[in-house]
């Protein structure tokens, strides 16, 4: 079977920044499962993966544009430690969730940096502007559920999309 649109893909996967430094890798743990055609992996990747089969093995190598996109400057804004209220220890790396300046919604932002008072805070997910290269491998495509089409994401085993939803944000049950 062929990965395109609905199919449930299983993939073991090695990331690689530019200069070849490991990021992440799924080695040891279960392989990354996902429903192609549903934005729920990188474009450009999904875009690589598709018309693959299992037992595939494959390269891919993305420009930021493809991945997480260019590194925004305008993202980045230095802030008052003041807005950390009810927050004992701000560090370098904590996240939070901040309101978009329009009003309507929410971003992550992260703490890069604190200079006294001023908490510099990025909106740029962490490998925006990055280079990013793949080693992956093709585990397996299966047929995707009626529930999973439904909610446009995967169901574990252990997940349960009854009456208390599945708890992913996708899942409106």
């Amino acid at each position: 079977m062929q990965i395109s649109n609905h199919k449930v893909v299983s993939f073991h996967y090695t990331l690689t920044n530019g200069s070849g430094g490991v990021i992440d890798a799924s080695e040891g743990r279960d392989p990354l499962v996902y429903l192609h055609g549903e934005e729920n992996i990188i474009p450009g990747l999904e875009l690589a993966l598709e018309g693959k089969s299992v037992n595939d093995k494959l390269k891919v190598s993305l420009h930021p544009a493809d991945a997480y996109g260019e590194f925004d400057p305008a993202m980045v804004e230095i802030v008052s430690s003041d807005m950390f209220d009810g927050v004992d220890n701000v560090e370098i790396g904590m996240e939070f969730e901040a309101a978009l300046p329009d009003g309507e919604g929410v971003q992550m932002v992260r703490i890069t940096d604190i200079d006294g008072d001023n908490v510099t805070v990025d909106g740029n997910h962490p490998l925006a502007g990055q280079q990013l290269n793949f080693d992956v491998a093709i585990v397996d495509v299966r047929e995707a559920t009626s529930e999973e089409l439904e909610h446009g994401h995967v169901h574990g085993e252990d997940e349960c999309c009854g009456e208390g939803g599945c708890g992913s944000d996708n899942c409106s049950s």
